[in-house]
């Protein structure tokens, strides 16, 4: 057996290991990414396969790459509807909320483990930032659902916080090493890492939704393929022009999401699967680099860096920005306690090895422990915290089935989900009765676990799912007929790869 067959082997192994250790984590109650972690760490030196891996350079090479690509899809499944809500208090979450995490946690981190300032504020910069996928992982995971506002302030900061933590993180090296001095040289790099990586995402992003759009490609398999090449060359240019790569994908892909795309779904799918593929790759490869004698040997000081975090960095960043942008006390609290922290920190954690920073195993191991303590803890007990605080809402009905169109033109059309509450106007009323324009026309209707072929004399019942097909210019007369369908009632654009997919409906459509 030639040695890449054996590698093939074992990566098959635990690629299926990581897989099918998603189902635990919905049972465990903890976030997947502890899982694939502790797979690597079982695999390492220490663990069951006896694995020696010490290639900081290459975990440092993955970890960007990987990085990238779940940054690029967090962006495609940002909805513009949800950003245009808590833009502001996300934002500034995203940016002043990390730099006083950083800053707080740093100087207790220098102080416990006894290290120079600057190399405690190069970890408190690598744990500045949260995870965005644990956190709504665990919600989905625990059926639990928050109030519009609280979800999606949440959803944005932890999605937009990654390249200011990974800005910090490069500034703080730049200091160690020399490369950079404080005041004037750290501004110089912040503008030139935040604004390359804006500009570079907004322009390349709006470039890449006309060339997906208008080259025509005759395999529809190409258009994701097509799709990451452009982010890959997006995240390229704006390195080179010295702007933050990973801001840049996750402009783009927010571009990208919210636009019209041909083979939308299929685009959507593809990434969600790259993605997939991305966390398990790196949190095992980042896994076989630590070790459960390494963890326990910062045990202690660990505990003592991810207790200053939790309880009393994050607070004192969120507080004051809640407070001035009208969330209550009890907002403000769960959105304190879900700072969960994820794959950035782990994979800015190889930093400090890479440019080989004097204590930098020491600070990649309490970092390791910290996001351990931190998706243990904080990540088995949101549910819980969300319920206690009253902020948890009804849950949104599922759909059973769901319809697509396929085209790789671009259709006037979208196929829309309206699902009729108990309470809803509609309930007893005749498809002919609806007055749908001649730009609309129901396709489908689903009842009870029975496909109702739709007719003029079909009559509405309460928890009907029905599928409309409808024209852009219809669209808005549509959602005022559905409007009515009662407080559970939703639109949602279920599926349009050729066109676009939403993946919340806008206020307007929401029963009231």
């Amino acid at each position: 057996m030639f040695l890449v067959d054996q590698l093939i082997l074992v990566a098959g192994l635990l690629m299926v290991a990581g897989t099918l250790s998603s189902k635990f984590s919905e049972r465990l109650g903890v976030p997947v990414l502890v899982l694939f972690l502790a797979l690597g760490m079982l695999s390492g030196s220490e663990g069951i396969f006896g694995i020696e891996f010490d290639n900081y350079r290459l975990a440092h090479g993955i970890g960007t790459v990987a990085l990238a690509v779940i940054l690029f899809d967090g962006g495609l499944r940002t909805p513009v509807e949800s950003l245009k809500l808590v833009w502001k208090p996300a934002s500034v979450l995203a940016t002043f909320g990390v730099l006083v995490t950083a800053v707080v946690t740093g100087i207790a981190a220098a102080f416990i483990l006894d290290i120079p300032l600057l190399e405690g504020l190069l970890l408190g910069s690598i744990v500045g930032s949260t995870d965005a996928a644990a956190v709504l992982s665990i919600l989905r995971s625990a059926g639990v659902r928050l109030r519009e506002k609280v979800a999606a302030t949440l959803e944005i900061e932890s999605g937009a916080n990654d390249p200011m933590a990974i800005f910090l993180t490069i500034g703080c090296i730049e200091l160690i090493l020399g490369e950079a001095q404080p005041g004037l040289g750290i501004v110089t790099l912040f503008f030139a890492q935040m604004g390359g990586g804006l500009l570079v995402g907004l322009l390349l992003g709006r470039v890449s939704v006309v060339i997906i759009n208008k080259i025509n490609l005759e395999a529809a398999g190409l258009y994701p393929v097509l799709t990451a090449s452009c982010g890959a060359v997006i995240f390229g240019v704006a390195s080179a022009i010295g702007g933050s790569g990973f801001l840049a994908v996750y402009v783009a892909g927010i571009l990208l999401g919210n636009s019209r795309l041909v083979f939308k779904r299929g685009t959507f799918l593809f990434h969600d699967g790259m993605a997939w593929i991305s966390q398990i790759v790196m949190f095992v490869v980042l896994g076989l680099l630590s070790s459960p004698s390494a963890l326990m040997h910062v045990g202690g000081r660990g505990m003592l860096v991810a207790a200053v975090l939790i309880l009393v960095a994050r607070p004192l960043a969120v507080a004051p920005v809640t407070m001035v942008f009208g969330f209550n006390l009890r907002e403000t609290l769960l959105i304190s306690w879900v700072g969960l922290k994820g794959a950035v920190p782990v994979v800015l954690a190889t930093f400090p090895l890479f440019f080989e920073i004097p204590n930098g195993p020491l600070l990649f191991n309490v970092v390791f422990f910290v996001v351990l303590v931190s998706a243990v803890l904080q990540g088995s007990s949101v549910a819980a915290v969300a319920r206690f605080l009253g902020l948890e809402e009804p849950p949104k009905p599922e759909p059973p089935v769901t319809l697509e169109l396929q085209s790789d033109l671009e259709v006037d059309a979208d196929i829309v989900e309206y699902v009729i509450a108990e309470d809803s106007d509609l309930v007893g009323s005749k498809l002919h009765q609806l007055g749908l324009s001649d730009g609309a026309v129901v396709a489908m209707i689903f009842r009870g676990g029975t496909l109702i072929p739709p007719r003029g004399s079909t009559e509405i019942h309460p928890g009907d799912y029905v599928f409309v097909v409808v024209r852009h210019d219809a669209r808005e007369v549509v959602d005022g007929i559905f409007s009515k369908s009662g407080p559970y009632g939703r639109l949602r654009l279920e599926t349009n790869p050729g066109v676009g997919e939403k993946s919340e409906p806008p206020e307007s459509a929401e029963g009231s």
